[in-house]
């Protein structure tokens, strides 16, 4: 699939088109998510080894999920009876929204059309992200981050078939 014109993702858009046709679907493994610190360095908002998949189908949909490694498990093994200090470690450590996508490949850009998301704020929005591909790594930069502040710079790798769904890390 060509994305921006550069083959990386088979399932991304046509330039022509904004949406993909084909049936194919691709995913992506998050390696970085950061934001640019106060002295200029990176934080990694998710921990150094951050967990995550990304997919795009081929008739225009997506799937994003981001979880911090080494999550506490919910004592009572029941997320609705999780303490708040649970709650609030499992919501900070962890994204994930679904929906579809457009790329615009005259600004190099993606929007996704989020459709339902673990960030209430993020339902039934648009979001803009500028996008570049080098090889099997995609980045991006989400202007208004779930966080409230700053940008982030989200990179994944191409995962091949023996990676999705492995569950394993990295």
């Amino acid at each position: 699939m060509t994305v921006l014109g550069l083959s990386c993702y088979p399932a991304a858009p046509s330039a022509n088109k904004g949406h993909p046709r084909s049936s194919s679907s691709e995913a992506g493994r998050l390696s970085q998510l950061s934001i640019p610190g106060a002295d200029g360095t990176k934080v990694d908002t998710f921990g150094p080894n951050p967990g995550g998949l990304w997919m795009f189908d081929g008739n225009g949909r997506y799937a994003s999920v981001v979880v911090r490694p080494g999550l506490p498990k919910f004592a009572s093994n029941n997320r609705d009876a999780g303490t708040a200090e649970e709650n609030k470690a499992a919501m900070q450590g962890s994204i994930a929204h679904v929906g579809r996508y457009t790329v615009n490949e005259a600004d190099r850009s993606v929007t996704l059309h989020i459709e339902y998301s673990s960030s209430p704020n993020w339902n039934g929005t648009d979001q803009r992200r500028p996008i570049t591909i080098a090889g099997d790594e995609m980045k991006y930069i989400v202007p208004t981050p779930s966080s409230g502040t700053g940008t982030s710079e989200v990179t994944f790798r191409r995962a091949g078939p023996a990676t999705v769904g492995a569950g394993q890390g990295r």
